[in-house]
């Protein structure tokens, strides 16, 4: 059986997407052209609300078949070699839920099993390591509803890695955490990218961390931005402003400003705001670092959909880590 063992050159790209269209029924046009290279390491996938990303997802994880297009997953065809694809994957949705009366241990062995490893020593040796790997040893033993946010997001990473795969797809990774939950989960993306692919699927630009590599944007099905955060940055230079006024002005400035932080200190308002096409509010001074959020901002700004960078969800229903594992076992076995 070909693993994610499989061996690779260290410079081929895990994931290579050319040209990538499809349609659904009724005409809907979801990706028009999409073109992403991923190697080793921590990738970034933004963009707003029907931008195409649950699209994209579910075609890499082989759950449906791209209109026209070409993808590889490791040197598999992700149409005509799905078997292959499903084996080298692992995957981790926004929502990780339906196992709450369950052990930690329990439910990561139960998904080992459907990801094909049906040797019990084996198995068990492996659950254990995933576990431990995620920081979880000492709630193997807990049920998941005793579990934190955290917690349970960690457990969806150690099913998603239990069958050492080469490539793992995260979908809105930090929804609903606390900020040290957050840090805690970038943390560890940081530390399983180094040997493997992670392309993190985020509306929360934040999450990508300073582990990120590349960044690409998504929107209306296009691929309007890949390159590195240092790129993204350079884009956005004279583009924010910070303004310290009143809060009759901080309102003021808010309806013709997209607003990325605002901050209330006694009777004064500290505004960092992305610069429109009339220039900067009186008293506004331009920022010459920005965040990468406050980036990704202004580059969306540009093209006019500033208003929708921050919003969640998409119009395409995300894959299921079920749907996936199911795929696997009934090939696994026939």
């Amino acid at each position: 059986m070909n693993r994610a063992t499989t061996q690779l050159d260290a410079t081929s790209p895990s994931i290579e997407v050319r040209d990538l269209r499809h349609v659904y029924k009724g005409g809907h046009v979801a990706l028009d052209g999409v073109n992403l290279t991923c190697g080793t390491g921590v990738y970034g996938l933004l963009g707003p609300n029907g931008a195409g990303k649950s699209t994209l997802m579910r075609i890499l994880c082989t759950l449906i078949r791209p209109t026209e297009g070409y993808v590889e997953l490791c040197g598999y065809d992700v149409t005509r070699q799905h078997r292959e694809v499903r084996r080298l994957i692992g995957y981790l949705p926004q929502d990780f839920g339906g196992w709450r009366s369950h052990r930690v241990i329990e439910v990561v062995d139960t998904l080992a099993q459907l990801s094909g490893l049906f040797g019990r020593k084996a198995r068990r040796a492996r659950v254990e390591q995933v576990i431990e790997q995620v920081g979880l040893a000492d709630a193997a033993y807990r049920k998941v509803k005793q579990l934190s946010g955290g917690m349970v997001r960690r457990l969806g990473v150690a099913q998603a890695l239990v069958h050492e795969p080469r490539v793992l797809v995260v979908d809105e990774p930090t929804v609903g955490l606390d900020p040290e939950e957050r840090i805690r989960f970038r943390k560890l993306m940081e530390e399983i990218g180094r040997d493997r692919t992670i392309l993190l699927s985020t509306h929360i630009v934040a999450d990508l961390g300073a582990a990120c590599r590349e960044i690409s944007i998504l929107d209306t099905g296009r691929t309007v931005f890949s390159g590195s955060p240092a790129e993204l940055f350079r884009s956005s230079v004279g583009a924010v402003f910070e303004l310290i006024t009143s809060p009759e002005m901080a309102d003021k400035t808010e309806q013709n400003h997209e607003v990325v932080s605002r901050i209330s200190t006694g009777d004064q308002v500290t505004l960092r705001a992305i610069a429109s096409e009339d220039g900067l509010p009186p008293g506004a001074t331009r920022v010459d670092e920005t965040t990468l959020e406050e980036s990704y901002m202004a580059f969306m700004s540009a093209r006019g959909r500033a208003s929708v960078a921050r919003q969640d969800g998409e119009l395409i229903d995300e894959p299921s880590v079920m749907e996936l594992e199911e795929l696997k076992i009934k090939e696994a076995v026939s």
